[in-house]
This record gives structure tokens, C-alpha cells and sequence, in this order.
């Protein structure tokens, strides 16, 4: 009974801890197979084959229902700590080439989401493209700002410029 309560207990704390929870099933997957998915998911989630009973506890007492009716046969969580779309990718590539993988859904930035919504996170560019594609934006936005401010100021000095020069022709 202790053990269950720390299960719980842990599966809680991972919940409230993580920045994603992604639901599998890894029904038929060779234990090589998930040591493989640990790797090549590890470096921004774990990991962990868990019990339905315990999850939906523990999910609930994390304000999470959105699992009740997903755990069912042998469910295994990726719990996200670091670039989800970086964990969604790498599960999408992963049950590409071992379809015994599936992914159910998850729990995402304060809200459920599905398999398909999973599958768009995992079809989003990397962050640092996302971040470079917005710098881009900003100096060129900025770029036309500082044009834009600049144009009538040099249209003035000149406008002034050829003023004095026509009054000292003039004079």
C-alpha cells in the first residue's frame, strides 16, 4: 500500500513538473526498442512505463483528466522537461520506423491535446529556426522603421540645403 501511495506520490510530482505529458502505448515493443526511444527522447523527457490505475491518481490529483479514458493496455508516458516539440518529433520518427508505437495524446501547456494535435507540434520547425525566422522579422521590421523615420529627415536637410544654396547664389 506505501509503495502505491509513493507511485502516486512521484507520477504527481511528474505531472506538476513537466512541461508536456505524452501518452503511448507500447504494446509489443522489444525492451532494446524502448531503451532505444529513452535515448533518442532523453536529452528533453523521460521516459516511463506506468500503471493505468496509478496514472489516472495521480493525473487527477494533478488537475489532469484528460488520461481517463486513454489508459487502457500497457501505457508508457513521455514526461517533458525541455523542447516538446523536440520529444513529439522524435516520438513521431520513432513509431515511423516501429509502429507498435502509438501515440495517444497528452497534456500540453495547461490543456489536453490529441494524437493529431501531437502530430502538428511534431511537424513545427525546430526552436532555433523559429527563433532565427523571428529575429529576421524584427531587424527587417525595424530596418524599415528606421528608413521610415530617416526619409523625411533627409528630404528636409536637403530641402534646407538647397535653400541656403539658392539664398548665397542669390546674395
Amino acid at each position: 500500500m506505501a509503495t502505491k501511495e509513493a507511485s502516486v506520490a512521484e507520477l504527481s510530482d511528474k505531472f506538476q513538473n513537466s512541461n508536456a505529458a505524452l501518452l503511448t502505448e507500447y504494446r509489443g515493443l522489444t525492451v532494446a526498442q524502448l531503451k532505444q526511444l529513452r535515448t533518442s527522447i532523453g536529452e528533453h523527457a523521460t521516459y516511463a512505463v506506468v500503471k493505468n490505475t496509478l496514472t489516472k491518481i495521480a493525473a487527477n490529483n494533478a488537475g489532469i483528466s484528460s488520461f481517463d479514458d486513454e489508459l487502457a493496455g500497457p501505457s508508457a508516458i513521455a514526461f517533458v522537461h525541455g523542447d516538446t516539440v523536440a520529444v513529439a518529433k522524435a516520438l513521431r520518427d520513432f513509431a515511423k520506423a516501429n509502429p507498435l508505437l502509438v501515440v495517444k495524446s497528452g497534456y500540453f501547456d495547461g490543456a489536453p491535446i490529441s494524437a493529431s494535435d501531437i502530430g502538428k507540434l511534431a511537424d513545427l520547425e525546430p526552436r532555433e529556426v523559429l527563433l532565427a525566422k523571428a529575429a529576421g522579422a524584427m531587424k527587417a521590421t525595424l530596418t524599415r522603421a528606421v528608413y521610415t523615420i530617416n526619409a523625411p529627415l533627409s528630404k528636409a536637410v536637403r530641402t534646407v540645403d538647397a535653400l541656403r544654396e539658392k539664398q548665397e547664389s542669390a546674395a
